[in-house]
């Protein structure tokens, strides 16, 4: 259903509601890294799989020193990776090393600083000794079977360690979608041309495919020149190539801001145009015939970073399953802002002494000032039916320099 001029709130359920399902595609675990995985990962055994010493050291039965033992013939040594000895006499010990299994017979372990080995005699040099000390214990991280890592979820170097650790050689993890990131106007030069007086260069969708490539969706830059019918050729392809489209620019009012009706011709369903929002009202969403997002971002380049981070990545989030972890900031002074709209406002964060992030809006000068974003770490999102918000009230806060 379209509609226009919709709420904040209304815009996230609509584009919730369309979310696509990724395909599923199984890698080497030497290429998962910052996947997002298809499957469960559960332990396979037991973490750790035996009683394992954490220190070098001697391996004792806790008895001998308790009944004042202090000099302990070494049995033998033990090195990690060796099968499991058997103390055999408890005043003994064996020599063992870290990450070898705990001896039978023998329930504590002394790391060598405490020791003095002479003639094979290992002698006590402290007073005070911990019955099972220096023991990681069978099953104590974990126990066999459980789920380390949930499917949904994005895997780091630690996850990474952990289907190492139980036998993951290949991952089923979702393959993401490939965008089409595509630049409007006629006034637009790419980055390695000279500019005339009259144009400009594209940046905005470079920021948009390096945010995108960090969330670990593929992408390609391409360009729409303000011609009708060149236009709707090209999307036409595009469409039919790509996962989902991310237009920036010719959805505003413009003389020659032919997009929404390229797009409506070519069969693509507007669900909304413009959202109750500064920056980035002029924002269009529809999706094609067979369920592909087109995403319409607003020229103005703050107003096009404010719907990427917002908008794009809810729906790439929805479509993944993953929940989103909100981040909130107390104001570090008043704003006010009389219109009735949600209103995103940049802003610099920073620790306080009382451990609460304080945000400090920099307002630049309006949403074609990219230049104020290298000097923020994100946008507060202030709610609608509000004018004052005061220092010290807390908001989301939606960092621009971290990952999805």
């Amino acid at each position: 259903m379209e509609r226009t001029f919709i709420t904040f709130t209304e815009a996230l359920e609509t584009i919730a509601n369309q979310v696509r399902k990724f395909p599923i595609v199984s890698v080497p675990i030497t290429e998962a890294g910052d996947c997002f995985l298809a499957e469960d990962l559960i332990a396979d055994r037991d973490f750790p799989p035996y009683d394992r010493v954490a220190m070098d050291g001697i391996a004792i039965n806790y008895s001998s020193f308790e009944s004042g033992i202090l000099q302990l013939p070494i049995q033998e040594t033990a090195a990690a990776g060796s099968p499991q000895k058997t103390l055999i006499n408890r005043d003994d010990c064996i020599e063992i090393m870290t990450g070898g299994i705990l001896p039978n017979n023998a329930d504590t372990v002394i790391r060598y600083e405490d020791l003095a080995i002479e003639n094979g005699v290992a002698n006590i040099m402290i007073d005070t000794v911990k019955q099972k000390q220096n023991i990681h214990f069978k099953g104590v991280d974990i126990k066999q079977g459980t789920v380390v890592k949930s499917k949904g979820e994005r895997l780091s170097s630690a996850e990474i360690n952990v289907a190492a650790a139980i036998g993951k050689d290949y991952l089923k993890v979702i393959e993401m979608p490939k965008a089409a990131i595509i630049s409007t106007g006629d006034e637009l030069v790419d980055v390695h041309e000279k500019p005339l007086a009259h144009q400009i260069r594209r940046s905005n969708v470079y920021g948009i495919k390096n945010t995108l490539n960090e969330w670990g969706v593929p992408c390609d830059l391409k360009h729409l020149p303000d011609n009708k019918i060149e236009m709707e050729q090209i999307i036409k392809v595009l469409l039919e190539t790509y996962d989902f489209l991310v237009i920036t620019g010719g959805v505003s009012k413009g003389k020659y801001d032919f997009l929404p009706d390229v797009l409506t011709a070519l069969g693509v369903q507007k669900h909304f145009h413009k959202i109750q929002q500064k920056p980035g009202k002029p924002f269009w969403f529809g999706t094609s015939d067979d369920g592909k997002p087109v995403f319409a971002l607003p020229g103005n380049p703050v107003s096009s970073f404010v719907c990427l981070y917002i908008y794009i990545r809810h729906w790439i989030r929805a479509s993944l399953g993953t929940k989103a972890s909100e981040t909130y900031v107390a104001l570090s002074e008043d704003i006010q802002f009389k219109p009735d709209l949600t209103f995103f406002t940049e802003a610099k964060v920073h620790s306080g002494e009382d451990g609460v992030l304080h945000a400090t809006p920099i307002f630049g000068n309006g949403s074609g000032d990219f230049v104020n974003l290298v000097h923020t770490d994100g946008f507060l999102i202030l709610p609608q039916g509000k004018t004052v918000f005061k220092k010290g009230e807390t908001y989301p806060f939606v960092y621009y320099r971290n990952e999805l």
